[in-house]
Order: C-alpha cells, then sequence, then structure tokens
C-alpha cells in the first residue's frame, strides 16, 4: 500500500523541526506492505518492501520505524539509502533524524557518483556535514560497475574516515595502504578532496624522472586554486646532476578563451656533463618563458598565439620542459575564420629550432613569415556551375641563407633578406552527366601573382634570379575531365570501375625559377596527387605547359566485409615548357618522375579484412625499366586485445634534391594485452640503408580505469651526438582520486 506524508507525520512541531535542513514544501511519499500505527507509542511502522522518498532522500528497507516523540527514523535489512548528492549508503540498521541529515549505521557500505566506495563496521552523521566511519576501508573501483565481484588493486584501511561536506574533503586517519592485498605504507593522516571537487589548493603527488645527463629528479608540485577561473601550478625539481628547476605555471579561463603562462629556470650545477662545445655545456644560467592563448570570438571566429622566449636555444628540450619541448618549437599568433562558403587564415611564425649549437645557425636559417590564406565560394551558380576565389599572402624575411651542396651545384633552401607575393585565383567549373553515364567537368581558371624582392643573390645558382624590386606572374588554364564509373555488381559484391582523364591546357610558367621558392619544396608525385591540376604543395611553384592524366580507380566491397581500393595512372607533358623539368632554387621538380614527356607509373592499393587485417601499398615505377623509385607499404592488424602495424619506406636515391642515396627504413609499433588491463608495448625504427637502429622502445602497462601504471624505455639515435639525452625512461602510477607519480616525461 502507499500513504501520504500527511497522515504519517501530521504534527506540525516536527514539520518545523525539519525545515532547516529540508526545502519548503517538501513531501513525503510512502511505500510499504503494511503500515501501522500506535498512537499509544506515538510511532508508524512500515513493514515489507518499504521505500521512501522524501526532500531528494530514497530509503529502501525491510522495516522502517518513525517514533514521533523522538523524530527518528530506525531502518532495518538490506537498507539502501540514496542522497540527493547521488551517493548510496548501505547497511543493516540505521538510526536516522526525521530529516535524513543525521544519524548512525551499523556495517556501512557507501557508494559515490565517481564510483569510489567506503564500508566500515560502523558509521555516524553529525552535524548535518560529516560523516566518520569507524574501521573503514576506501577504494576507487570503475570496474565493479560491470563486475561487482571484480577486486581493486589498491585499498587504503584506516582506522577513522571523515567525510566533511563543508570542506569537501576524506581525511583517513592511521592508514595503511595496500597493493594486492598488502601493506607498501603508513600514512598518519590522508587528506583528499571529495568526489564533488574538481580543484583544490595543495600539493599534489611527487613526480619522478630520470635522464642520461640530468640524473635522477624528484618534482613536488603545488596546486594553487586561485579563483574560479584562475589556478596555478608550482613545480620545484632537484635534480642529482645538475641541482635545482623551478617550473611555474598560471592559467586563466575566460568566457570565450584560456590563457597560459610558463615559466623555468635553473642554474646548472654540473654543465660539463654535457658535450663540450654545445649550448647545454656552454651556459649555467637557463631558463624560458612560454605563453599560450586561444580564444573563441563567436561559432566563425577564432584567434590564439603559442610563444617562447629562452635564454639558449636548447633548454626547453634538455629539460623536456611540458609543451615547449619540441625539436622545432612553432611560436604563432593566428586568427581564423570559417562559414559555409568562406574560409579565412591568418597567421604569423617564427621557427625555434632547438639544437646544441651555441651560434644557433639553424634557427637563423629559418623563415619569419607572415602568411594569409582566403577561399570564398559564390553562393549562387555561375553560368551552371561553381566559381571560387583563392587568396594567399605570404611575407618571408630569413637573417641567413639555407644552402646545401648537391651533385652539380647548390640547392638553396631559402635565401637571406625578404620577400613578398601577393597571389590570386579565380577557378569555375561545372559538372554534365550525359547520356550513358560519362561524367564531363569542364573548368577555367586565371591566377595572378605580384612579388616583391629584397634577398641576397644566390650565389652557385646556375640559372637567372629575380633578387630585388617588383616581378608580376600569370596563369590560364582551360581543362576538362572526364570519368566513366562502371558499376558491376554479383550476388555478394559490388565493384566500381572508374576510368579517368584530365587534360589541362595552359601557357607556359612565368619567371620559372628565377623567384624564391618557399612554400612548395616539399613535392612526392604519388597516387594521392595524380589528378590535381597543380601538383606543386604551394603558391611558389606553379604548373605551366599543357598536360595530361590518365588512370583508373576502383573499390570492391563483399558481403562478407572484405573491401578493396586501387588506383593506377600516368602523366603527360603535352606541349610547352615542363615546369617540372625546369630547374629552380630547390630542384623541386627534380627526379620527381614528371620531369620527362611521359611520367612514372603511380599506383595504390589496399585491402580490409574483416578479421581486422588491413593492407596498403603504393609505389611509383620508372616508366623505361619499371624499377622501383619509391615504395610505401603498411600492414596492420588489430582486435581486441593485439595491434600491430608495420611500415616500410623506400626512396631511390634524388642526388639534385639533395638525396644522394637510396633510403629505406621499416617501422614497427605493437601492443599485446595479456591479460585483461594488462599489456605489454613497444617500437622500433630501423634505418635499413645505414644498417642501424634509429628509434627504439618497449614498455608495459597496467589500466583498470582506476589504477594507471606503465614504464617505458626509449632510445634515439643521434647522428650529431649532440642531444642532451638519447634514451630515457618514463613510468607513471596513478591512483584514481588519490594522486598521479610520474618518472620521466611523454614523450613528443
Amino acid at each position: 500500500m502507499s500513504a501520504s506524508a500527511v497522515p504519517a507525520y501530521s504534527q506540525n512541531a516536527r514539520v518545523d523541526a525539519m525545515a532547516p535542513n529540508v526545502p519548503e514544501g517538501s513531501k513525503l511519499l510512502l511505500a510499504a506492505n503494511e503500515v501501522v500505527y500506535n498512537k499509544d507509542n506515538e510511532t508508524v511502522t512500515a513493514r515489507g518492501a518499504v521505500q521512501i522518498n522524501y526532500a531528494g532522500y530514497k530509503l529502501v528497507a525491510r522495516q522502517v520505524v518513525y517514533d514521533q516523540k523522538t523524530g527518528r527514523v530506525k531502518a532495518y535489512g538490506n537498507i539502501e539509502l540514496i542522497e540527493p548528492t547521488g551517493n548510496r549508503l548501505y547497511g543493516d540498521e540505521m538510526d536516522l533524524s526525521d530529516d535524513f541529515a543525521n544519524g548512525f549505521v551499523n556495517a556501512v557500505r557507501v557508494e559515490t557518483t565517481d564510483l569510489t566506495k567506503l564500508a566500515a563496521t560502523s558509521g555516524e552523521r553529525v552535524n548535518d556535514e560529516e560523516m566518520i566511519l569507524n574501521h573503514a576501508v576506501y577504494t576507487a573501483c570503475t570496474p565493479c560497475a560491470t563486475n561487482p565481484t571484480y577486486r581493486g588493486v589498491w585499498e587504503v584501511k584506516a582506522e577513522r574516515v571523515v567525510q566533511n561536506g563543508r570542506t569537501k574533503t576524506i581525511r583517513l586517519e592511521h592508514a595503511r595502504f595496500e597493493m594486492f592485498g598488502r601493506p607498501v605504507a603508513y600514512i598518519p593522516v590522508l587528506e583528499v578532496p571529495d568526489h564533488t571537487v574538481k580543484r583544490k589548493t595543495g600539493f599534489l603527488f611527487p613526480q619522478f624522472r630520470f635522464d642520461q645527463k640530468l640524473g635522477f629528479g624528484v618534482t613536488t608540485p603545488y596546486y594553487i586554486a586561485i579563483a574560479p577561473d584562475m589556478d596555478a601550478t608550482l613545480s620545484p625539481t632537484g635534480l642529482t646532476s645538475q641541482g635545482f628547476l623551478m617550473e611555474a605555471e598560471f592559467r586563466k579561463r575566460f568566457h570565450n578563451g584560456m590563457v597560459t603562462l610558463h615559466a623555468a629556470g635553473i642554474n646548472q650545477s654540473d654543465p660539463d656533463r654535457f658535450t663540450a662545445g654545445t649550448s647545454d655545456q656552454l651556459e649555467t644560467n637557463r631558463g624560458m618563458v612560454g605563453t599560450t592563448g586561444a580564444f573563441q570570438i563567436n561559432p566563425r571566429w577564432a584567434f590564439g598565439w603559442n610563444a617562447m622566449l629562452q635564454s639558449d636555444n636548447n633548454f626547453s628540450r634538455t629539460y623536456s620542459i611540458k609543451g615547449f619541448k619540441a625539436d622545432t618549437y612553432v611560436n604563432q599568433a593566428y586568427l581564423t575564420g570559417l562559414s559555409r562558403r568562406n574560409s579565412f587564415d591568418l597567421r604569423a611564425f617564427y621557427f625555434d629550432v632547438q639544437d646544441a649549437d651555441p651560434n644557433n645557425e639553424a634557427e637563423r636559417r629559418q623563415a619569419i613569415a607572415q602568411v594569409l590564406d582566403h577561399q570564398y565560394i559564390v553562393p549562387q551558380p555561375v553560368l551552371g556551375g561553381e566559381l571560387s576565389v583563392t587568396t594567399n599572402f605570404t611575407n618571408i624575411d630569413r637573417d641567413l641563407t639555407d644552402s646545401t651542396l648537391v651533385p652539380g651545384g647548390i640547392r638553396f633552401a631559402g635565401l637571406e633578406g625578404g620577400s613578398t607575393r601577393f597571389t590570386s585565383e579565380v577557378e569555375w567549373k561545372r559538372q554534365f552527366i550525359v547520356p550513358g553515364g560519362l561524367v564531363l567537368t569542364p573548368l577555367l581558371a586565371a591566377r595572378g601573382d605580384i612579388h616583391r624582392l629584397d634577398v641576397r643573390s644566390p650565389v652557385g645558382y646556375g640559372g637567372d634570379f629575380e633578387t630585388a624590386g617588383s616581378a608580376t606572374s600569370s596563369m590560364l588554364t582551360a581543362g576538362l575531365e572526364a570519368r566513366y564509373p562502371i558499376l558491376v555488381t554479383t550476388d555478394s559484391s559490388s565493384h566500381l570501375f572508374e576510368p579517368m582523364a584530365q587534360l589541362y591546357l595552359r601557357p607556359d610558367e612565368d619567371l620559372a625559377g628565377r623567384l624564391p621558392n618557399e612554400d612548395a619544396q616539399s613535392f612526392v608525385f604519388d597516387a594521392s596527387n595524380l589528378f590535381e591540376r597543380d601538383k606543386f604543395s604551394g603558391f611558389d611553384r606553379i604548373e605551366g605547359g599543357s598536360r595530361a592524366n590518365v588512370g583508373i580507380r576502383y573499390t570492391g566491397t563483399f558481403d562478407n566485409d572484405v573491401r578493396l581500393r586501387s588506383i593506377i595512372g600516368q602523366s603527360y607533358h603535352l606541349g610547352g615548357v615542363n615546369s617540372f623539368a625546369t630547374p629552380d632554387l630547390v630542384n623541386a621538380g627534380a627526379n620527381s618522375g614528371l620531369e620527362t614527356d611521359s611520367s612514372d607509373y603511380v599506383g595504390m592499393a589496399g585491402i580490409d579484412l574483416p578479421i581486422g587485417i588491413t593492407f596498403t601499398t603504393g609505389a611509383r615505377l620508372d616508366k623505361d625499366d619499371l624499377s622501383l623509385r619509391r615504395s610505401d607499404v603498411s600492414l596492420g592488424f588489430a582486435n581486441d586485445r593485439f595491434s600491430t602495424t608495420t611500415t616500410y619506406t623506400r626512396v631511390a636515391a634524388q642526388p639534385l634534391y639533395g638525396a644522394s642515396e637510396t633510403a629505406s627504413e621499416v617501422q614497427n609499433r605493437s601492443s599485446f594485452k595479456f591479460r585483461d588491463y594488462w599489456s605489454v608495448f613497444g617500437s622500433v625504427t630501423y634505418d635499413i640503408s645505414n644498417k642501424v637502429v634509429a628509434r627504439n622502445g618497449v614498455g608495459f602497462a597496467y589500466d583498470d580505469r582506476d589504477t594507471l601504471f606503465s614504464i617505458a624505455y626509449e632510445q634515439t639515435r643521434d647522428k650529431s651526438n649532440t642531444a642532451a639525452n638519447d634514451w630515457s625512461v618514463m613510468a607513471r602510477l596513478m591512483f584514481r582520486t588519490i594522486g598521479d607519480i610520474q618518472i620521466g616525461t611523454d614523450s613528443d
């Protein structure tokens, strides 16, 4: 039967007593197999499957007795009390106040909303803000949510546990920390934030590190919760070989973004441990300051930055300053905008090369760049087709010329001085499907470039070159693409064959090889760019002359989930001057496979099997003798327990491009879950050409979402023999809700 709160708790005095702890107007809903009112004793007894809902509390028990004189509620048998916060209390006997705020429980268990557990012989709730548990056990047990029989790796046994609702803390007194049922540490007092706290000032768990030339280090981070939108972390580290390293990070959050400020410094006690003549060895007082910012102005616009300033060119990499340890740190500021038909990207770059060269020549050869990219697609069709406008503005300044000796001359990756280029291109294209299924896409494009030049003459360059003043160039293109999709279906599969041909008619490239080439240096001809109108990777070079691209694509799908894909084709220079055969400062087209009238053959094939195997291969074959010019092969397998990926890459010698020898290497990354929550992992990169292991690492981990333990060893071959640390050991031990211990830092 069920009963309302009114007849069961009809005394106004009792309602008034509950008012401070319960929202005004709260009602009680009682459901039970039997409810007995005893007027003589002033008690109400509910028996059998008792359920009480009151002011956000939910109580389930075999029997509940309410004493109207004392205002106490006593519950018996298989008790479960759910608090408004979501926490659950279990016990055999509970004695509670009528507002459920205070009381006593025997054989109590507590489960919080973040899946932590407390169990005790008895518990008492006092002052409406403290729960005191005697002879208690505390642990986190996420797997228990799906596997009640699971036993956690760790637990803390304490004589007394005090959960304080005002300070939002859990204090464990006279505690023993146990792992795998064995005590490993005695802790007189351990206080941790409860599950409702996201930020709290105090010491974090110590972190450890061990590096070849820094020695063993211990970091004791101190977290400061300054305000709801601000916090900071102080991280002093003692290093056995180099002394005291101090780090500090400040974070400020705004309604639409966040700013961070990071600083670190050290007075090296033993710089001679580093390689002689390096910036690591020559510097004693070292430090850095870095900042990042990211703001979302509105749903379309965003801006931000990341920047670092350091005392020398290698401090942050040597000491593995988190977020700033990359071999080349990219300082940049940006403003971006994106809508359905507009994209805008404005960026400024400064590349900080972190190496051990005290003269910092590698960084001085890097460009200081400002780049603007904008694309606009006209919303309404123009002559039935799509009209788009692409704009690029690039300004480059460089302190030193970047040059490399290659057979027959010098390759200039960049020139001392400055240059500016403004490019705008208009493109129109429209798709037609003619009877029979043939798809035709005509294309028209017009591009113009304006250049400002103030660079040092490339001494040793064999061709003419513009070094000062201004220059203009243009390109007109008329193109046609034809595709004829052929679909073949069987009872168990479908196959799509798509022969393709493209024809582009255009004049010769203006000033080919006579202008700086900053953004079109990285160039690989393969199946992925076979059908690109302009195969150069940037705006500083553009294809000139007439060209045809021919090939066929295939996609196959089978009912057993086997999937096949492939593409093969060739490109032909039909007339005019071949831009890929025209030398420039970096020999961008040399040895590319496109420098002759008929290109090399390029192809790609892949297969995906339902058992988890994926195989992909790509190749470029010489047009004359079909010898292998470039090859990429990847074989992968993954299931619930084992995953592995092996990649083989071979690139034939490209002497004019600066690669005098054939380069080949094989890489593998694998992991194996040999038991629930336990896994091993490793990686290796083998340089086949030089017959040496270039990089390798191995480790193992345990992760049940409450406890994470991992340890890994990593070694990298340093060709220059100047790296501060060419091997490192990384380890991490994390106990959810308690703390995180680290040795070393995560690899980039």
